[in-house]
């Protein structure tokens, strides 16, 4: 059997996957962004607080679909900028990425949280100098390239370009979040399943 070529689908797929992988393998000071975006969700959850979730670009794709799977939890979750968006106030919990440290939607959207007594954890790739930390409660530290260290060169096999293996990597995160929380929660398939929109 012919061996694939390095450019066949499944040799740029475990490429990629590895690229994203190493996200979580390389070991840092801070404690796991994993940790961090568990125990925050689980606490607003046990004091019955709404969740409310803000990205830019690619980054709030990835924002909106934990804000759905948070919902298929049974959590009160909540997309900044849909028109249904409710009120935050003290008991509830802001999720913010900012992968290159910080936009000015963002920071002004985790300013208004926190004047309104809403808690902010801010996920991003540059929690040492980006302008949205200083709004933080809490930050998820991960350590992927984005726009603000890809200088264009791409080395050492690496495919995905600017942002995306942080955005990758927040599509991954969320998945695990989502699985220790299942637990955290005391969820059952059905019950998630159950609500899943049924208009489709």
């Amino acid at each position: 059997m012919a061996e694939p070529s390095s450019d066949s689908m499944s040799v740029l797929a475990t490429k990629i996957c590895n690229q994203i992988n190493s996200v979580f393998t390389n070991s840092t000071s801070t404690p796991s962004p994993l940790h961090t975006t568990v125990d925050e969700i689980s606490s607003t959850a046990a004091h019955g607080g709404k969740i409310f979730v803000y990205g830019v670009g690619r980054e709030g794709l990835m924002m909106k679909a934990l804000s759905m799977r948070l919902a298929h939890l049974g959590l009160s979750a909540h997309c900044v900028g849909d028109m249904t968006t409710p009120p935050i106030s003290s008991s509830d919990l802001l999720i913010a990425s900012a992968g290159p440290g910080g936009f000015s939607t963002v920071d002004a959207i985790c300013g208004v949280a926190r004047s309104n007594g809403g808690r902010v954890l801010v996920l991003t790739a540059q929690p040492e100098s980006g302008s949205s930390v200083k709004y933080a409660n809490a930050v998820a530290y991960v350590a992927a390239q984005t726009m603000a260290d890809d200088d264009g060169v791409v080395e050492g096999g690496a495919l995905l370009p600017m942002g995306s293996v942080y955005e990758g990597a927040l599509f991954v995160l969320f998945e695990m979040v989502v699985f220790k929380l299942v637990s955290v929660l005391g969820q059952t398939p059905d019950e998630i399943r159950s609500r899943h929109t049924n208009l489709e």
